[in-house]
């Protein structure tokens, strides 16, 4: 529900969430939920290389700003350790995923009418 309050309610973005890799044995699901309804969420994938991939992080309207979704990010790059990361950031958010080691790799896009620029994390000692 939150992802979808978020990114195709709030942000206007008609896509599918459903992309069937939630279900996969490799996919980590992370998010705080001190109530009935999660406040904050992402999901952290294994592509076929072995690259981590952080994927829809999202906290609700009201919890932005708090330390939230760093939190959340925190607890990702402990579950990554000193492995490559990956991320498709909104260009908005490049400062805040640099604060966990991402660099922005590439040109900005458009993906679901929402500007995206790929973002790596360099693995430390390598």
């Amino acid at each position: 529900m939150l992802r979808s309050a978020v990114f195709v309610v709030e942000q206007a973005s008609l896509y599918q969430d459903p992309d069937g890799r939630d279900l996969l044995p490799t996919t980590h699901h992370l998010w705080w939920q001190p109530a009935d309804e999660p406040d904050g969420y992402l999901r952290l994938l294994r592509d076929r290389d072995g690259t981590h991939r952080i994927g829809r992080v999202c906290t609700t309207r009201r919890t932005r700003g708090t330390g939230l979704g760093a939190l959340l990010m925190k607890a990702a790059m402990e579950r990554v350790g000193d492995e490559p990361a990956v991320l498709e950031a909104q260009t908005y958010a490049q400062k805040f995923y640099a604060r966990f080691g991402f660099s922005s790799t590439g040109e900005p896009y458009l993906e679901d009418g929402i500007e995206h620029i790929t973002m790596r994390r360099v693995v430390r000692g390598g």
